[in-house]
This record gives C-alpha cells, sequence and structure tokens, in this order.
C-alpha cells in the first residue's frame, strides 16, 4: 500500500493561541487572450523571484494549488506579475486531480473564468487524442468529466503557459513572519518559511493568498477562524443547530474505479485492517437492507457516479443519507487544527474505512457470494495515482477553518430578493455559485453500519452572487483567502464547491495584483476595478441564462447586473430555487427567471425604472435615450460607463 499523506499543520495550537495574543497586544472558459495588467508607475515590485540571501521574493505567494490556487496564480501571473505557487503535496490541482471529477454544479450555465477553460481545455484535450466523435470525447460532456490525470495535465499546461508562476511542490508551512502595519489593529505578513523532505524555503511576497482546504497559512497568520457550527440563533439560520458545536463536515476518499478487466488493479488489504471493524455489515446484506456495493444514487456503499467518466472510469463518493456511509463526520473534527499526527491518524482511519471495507467485502467467506462477485467486478484503475498504488493522495476535506473576514456568507445569502426569481443582490459580487446548500453530515448516530448522519441536509436555492469581503481578512493587509473563506457553517455549505473556489481564487489573483499596483492593502481594493478585470476574463458576477461568456454583451450585462439591473426581470417562483429540467444525475437545464432577453422591447415600466438606475451610477439620461430594447439600453449605458472611466469595453 502506498505510504498515506496528511498535511503538515503550520502550528499547533498554543502558538496559535500566543500568536493571536500577541495580534491583541498590537491592536491594543473562454480561453480569453491574457491581458496584461501594468503596475503603476513608480511603485517597486519584485523582481523574477529574485533571491536575497537566503530569501527569495516575489509578488504573490499563493499557498496551496488546488483549483482556487492555481486559478489565483494564473490570473496574477497573466497581469505581469511573479508568482510563486507553493503546494504541500507531490501533487498539483487539489481534490479535481484527486478523484473529484464529477464535477459540483448544477447548470453548465454557471461555469465561468478558470474553471470554464479548464473544462474546455479538457474537452480539447480529448478531441485531440480520440477525436471529436470518439467515445471520450462523448464522455467528457463539455470537458467537465474527465479522469483524475487529464485535469491534471490540463492544469499543468496552464501553468507552463504562464511563465512568471513559479510552481513548487512538496513543502509544507512552517511559520510565517508578521510585521505591524499602518495603524493600530493591522499587520502585514512578511515572509514564509516552507520545507520538504530534500528542501526548504523563504518567501518574501507583496500578497499572499492562502488557497488551502484548511486555511493553514490564515491561521498561522493570526487571523481569527472558527471552526464547527454556529448555534441557530448566532445568524438566525433555519439549518443550523440550535447551539454551537465544534462538529465539520464528513471526510471521505474519492476513489476513482473501473469494471475494465484490462486496467483494473484489485484493492490490497489496507494498513490496520481488522476483520471485525466490517463484521456489522453483515447482517444489513443479509437481510438485503443494502442493495448493492455500487450504485448511482441511492440502495448501495460505494456511489459511482454516473455517467462514467472517460475510459470506462467512476468517480466513487459518499452515498447521502445510506445506511453505510463512506464519510466520517464522528472522526475528522480535529482535522482542521490538528498536528502532524493528528492528521495522520484521521487520515489512516478514512483509508482504512473505505479501502478496508471494499477488501472485506471483495474477499470475506462470510459476505454472501452474489455480493462478493459484484464486488470483485470493480476495482482501482492502474493508470490513475500510478505513484500511489493507484489511490487519491488526498482525502477529500470539505469543511475546515472558516475565516471571520469582512463579510460573513450565511444561509441568508442563498435566498431570493423580495418578490423576484433572482438570489439577493450583491453590488461587490466577485463570483456566483449555482449548486445548493449542501451538507453531508456532522455526526453520527447509532451504530456505524446501520446508523444514520446527524446535521445532513439538502436544500436547493437560486444562484447567489458572492462578495468580495467573504475572501478578505479583517486585521492582515496583503493576505487573501479564496477557500477556508469567511462564512457560517451553513453558508459554507453553499460555497464548497471546487468551481465556486476556482471562481474565488481568479479573483483573489486578481485582487493581489490590484493591491500591488495601486500600492493598497487588499481591504482597499477598488471592487469595481476588480469587477471589471474578473468580466474580462470571463468570470461571472452575477447568473445569467442566456448571456454566456462567449457573448459578446457579457462583460456589459455582468456590469449592468451588479448595478441592480437585472433583477426585477422575473417574478419570485412559486418554489423558490426551482431549477430547469434535469438533464442527467446532478445537472440541469438552465434556472427559469435569469433570462436578460436582450433582444425584448423596453417597456415603460422596466424604462423608467433602469432610467432611475443609470442616474445613480452618474450617466445621463440622454446617453441611453434612443435605446429602444434592452439590449440597446445595457450597451448605451456600458460604453458610457467606459467611457467615463476611461476603460475600453472589452467583450
Amino acid at each position: 500500500m502506498p505510504t498515506s499523506y496528511a498535511p503538515m499543520p503550520v502550528r499547533n495550537l498554543e502558538t496559535m493561541i500566543a500568536l493571536r495574543a500577541t495580534l491583541r497586544a498590537l491592536a491594543g472558459c473562454v480561453l480569453l487572450l491574457p491581458f496584461v495588467c501594468q503596475p503603476a508607475k513608480g511603485f517597486p515590485t519584485a523582481q523574477a523571484h529574485t533571491k536575497h540571501g537566503n530569501m527569495l521574493r516575489t509578488d504573490v505567494l499563493v499557498y496551496g494549488a488546488t483549483p482556487a490556487g492555481i486559478a489565483a496564480a494564473i490570473s496574477a501571473g497573466r497581469c505581469g506579475h511573479d508568482v510563486i505557487l507553493v503546494e504541500p503535496t507531490g501533487r498539483i490541482g487539489g481534490m479535481t486531480t484527486n478523484g473529484l471529477s464529477h464535477a459540483d454544479f448544477r447548470t453548465f450555465e454557471g461555469l465561468s473564468g478558470t474553471y470554464l477553460e479548464l473544462c474546455r481545455r479538457v474537452h480539447t484535450h480529448y478531441v485531440d487524442t480520440y477525436g471529436p466523435d470518439s467515445p471520450q470525447a462523448r464522455d467528457c460532456v463539455r470537458g467537465v468529466f474527465a479522469e483524475p490525470k487529464v485535469n491534471l495535465h490540463v492544469f499543468q499546461a496552464m501553468l507552463d503557459e504562464t511563465p512568471s508562476v513559479r510552481v513548487r511542490d512538496g513543502l509544507r508551512l512552517e511559520s510565517v513572519e508578521l510585521t505591524a502595519g499602518n495603524t493600530d489593529d493591522a499587520v502585514r505578513i512578511a515572509a514564509g518559511e516552507f520545507s520538504g523532505n530534500e528542501s526548504s524555503l523563504r518567501v518574501a511576497a507583496s500578497v499572499y493568498i492562502d488557497a488551502t482546504y484548511e486555511g493553514d497559512l490564515m491561521a498561522a497568520a493570526g487571523v481569527p477562524y472558527r471552526v464547527g457550527r454556529e448555534g441557530r440563533s448566532d445568524y438566525g439560520e433555519s439549518l443550523a443547530p440550535e447551539s454551537a458545536d465544534g462538529a465539520v463536515q464528513g471526510y471521505n476518499f474519492r476513489l476513482i474505479v473501473t469494471r475494465d478487466q484490462d486496467n483494473r488493479v484489485p484493492p490490497e488489504r489496507p494498513p490496520g485492517y481488522r476483520r471485525e471493524d466490517y463484521l456489522a455489515v453483515l447482517p444489513l446484506l443479509a437481510e438485503e437492507k443494502i442493495a448493492t456495493v455500487f450504485c448511482d444514487q441511492q440502495g448501495g456503499i460505494y456511489k459511482a457516479h454516473l455517467p462514467a467518466l472517460p475510459n470506462a472510469k467512476h468517480d466513487v463518493n459518499d452515498v447521502s443519507r445510506g445506511l453505510v456511509r463512506l464519510s466520517l463526520p464522528d472522526a475528522n473534527d480535529a482535522w482542521p487544527d490538528g498536528d502532524a499526527a493528528a492528521r495522520r491518524r484521521i487520515f489512516a482511519e478514512h483509508l482504512r474505512h473505505n479501502v478496508g471495507l471494499l477488501y472485506f467485502l471483495q474477499h470475506d467467506d462470510e459476505v454472501p457470494d452474489h455480493v462478493r462477485r459484484e464486488a470483485r467486478a470493480w476495482g482501482w484503475c492502474r493508470d490513475e495515482f500510478t505513484e500511489n498504488g493507484h489511490l487519491p493522495e488526498q482525502l477529500y476535506v470539505r469543511e475546515a477553518r472558516r475565516m471571520e473576514g469582512q463579510y460573513v456568507f450565511t444561509e441568508h445569502d442563498t435566498r431570493c430578493a423580495a418578490d423576484d426569481a433572482r438570489g439577493a443582490l450583491q453590488r461587490d459580487a466577485i463570483a456566483i455559485g449555482d449548486y445548493a446548500l449542501n451538507c453531508h453530515g456532522t455526526g453520527h448516530e447509532g451504530p456505524r453500519y446501520g446508523g444514520r448522519h446527524t446535521g445532513e441536509f439538502y436544500r436547493a436555492a437560486a444562484p447567489y452572487p458572492i462578495p468580495y469581503g467573504v475572501i478578505v481578512p479583517k486585521n492582515v493587509r496583503n493576505l487573501l483567502v479564496p477557500v477556508a473563506v469567511s462564512a457560517s457553517h451553513v453558508g459554507f455549505c453553499a460555497l464548497r464547491l471546487e468551481p465556486i473556489w476556482a471562481s474565488l481564487g481568479q479573483a483573489s489573483g486578481f485582487a493581489a495584483s490590484i493591491a500591488i499596483e495601486t500600492d493598497e492593502p487588499v481591504q482597499d481594493v477598488s471592487v469595481a476595478h476588480l469587477q471589471q478585470r474578473i468580466r474580462d476574463a470571463g468570470g461571472a458576477l452575477i447568473y445569467t441564462s442566456d448571456v454566456l461568456p462567449d457573448s459578446p454583451d457579457f462583460a456589459a450585462v455582468q456590469w449592468w447586473g451588479c448595478l441592480g439591473g437585472l433583477h426585477g426581470l422575473s417574478p419570485r417562483l412559486k418554489t423558490p430555487g426551482q431549477r430547469g429540467e434535469r438533464l442527467f444525475s446532478q445537472y440541469f437545464a438552465a434556472y427559469p427567471g435569469h433570462a436578460v432577453e436582450l433582444d425584448r422591447p423596453l417597456d415603460e415600466a422596466l424604462q423608467r425604472r433602469w432610467l432611475d438606475l443609470v442616474a445613480t451610477a452618474d450617466i445621463p439620461k440622454e446617453a441611453v435615450s434612443s435605446a429602444e430594447t434592452r439590449g440597446e439600453f445595457i450597451r448605451q449605458a456600458f460604453q458610457h460607463a467606459c467611457t467615463q472611466a476611461r476603460q475600453p469595453c472589452r467583450p
């Protein structure tokens, strides 16, 4: 079996507590041509990864090569800044290259920015490799379903095409140095120190981005954070428990399996395997409470997602509300703040449970013959994770630390606006989500096999914009946090999806660039300027079903939506958060009530409302007086706004 990986925590709890005390004392795809964001004249930027003594200097340091971290590095790099991307494991891509290949989103219209670029490049890879009419090109479904090795290949190509980004893997954060900021309660990160088995690295950057799932850099910098659930009275959330606790969502592995005999590797007995740990599953099989070992939705133990991935592979996940679960929410609460030994122990326990159970079902004589035959038909993929015994290197950490930042995203931010099909307006939006409030459980009652998870919920929501404040700390002036974001437990359950994290990562890369160019702390970055860069890169700030990143009107519509122009076009639906027609599995046609209908004539009521709105943006009514359709009005208003700002109106 492979040697299991557990990330090294940056500091033990006592050190973090001491650091906080110190701080209190101080306080008393579109595939667009990359555009270059020129640094402000006279502002000193780091030269390309220059080394001063044992210190490496750069513009932006990104810790964690998750999809968010890669998006952050690429967006900052495309703005002409030098970036060092540090990954604690030996494999970039986070969960997207570690088994989470069945991407979590609801509609194709909700994909944009770097994540859409990834998907389109994946599709191109399968077309170029196997042909446009091949099963592989078909099964990748526009590039959203990819083998982990293909996601890895495409991410690596994207980084290779951004020469100002330098990747250093196998290095874990050991410590950070802080300096006082310009105000009594502000601090800055001066440097970070990283080490691995054979090397170490000390980096000083102008801006730091923590893109780890755990928020390790954030915690080391003394940023306040929460672990666990808030009580219902904290934010008035209906899905929150009555009282707060330290429980986080359950973790499991996203295994990649196949029934293809030519590519199938039989699972081996994991370290620490004990037959008695799995005997309690036998009565469930005998009583036929478990219908099958592998299933596509319910009734089994291992959820082998459909549709299958290219080359007859399946992404395996936890079966929601099942009698036998892969996730162990009663066993992973110590992970977020755990030291190295604690994380190794939790990792090993999940490995024994997820892998050992399948080994038991395939080999134990007391397992019914038909169950063993079905289980033995499945195995790991010979051509995946070849350096790690065909198993993912990372555990699926759904939730760990959550920053207490400038804006706390809660359940309320996923609700529809009053009398509107749309979610609540966020004028400083930097990304969108279109998934749901989704928690696989935070606790367990009863026996491991046959019991039930507690704290589990799944609630639909209309697409929701996400404001800049969720990635911005209150007190550290040169740090952005696009993964361990500022949210309640319930709110985080709507943000914890890789396409959303990638969008927040892209925004953080652009925000870091602006902070460097203007010589300002990240708290003072112009959101309007940031939104312009996100739009220009094909990133969505508000959900639209009929004006997508390919459209020449995309930037204008996104700008208008952030002003509030798209709210009020469609009334509240009978069922808030109603989805379109189911396409397959968890994917749907576009959300109803979210079309802009650019060719639709302006009626008098809408024209009056929009004229009032342009006035708030200091756009004279004469600039839009000739508009007869919605599209003409938005285009004319946007053109005037760009002229005022002396910015090109990029399509």
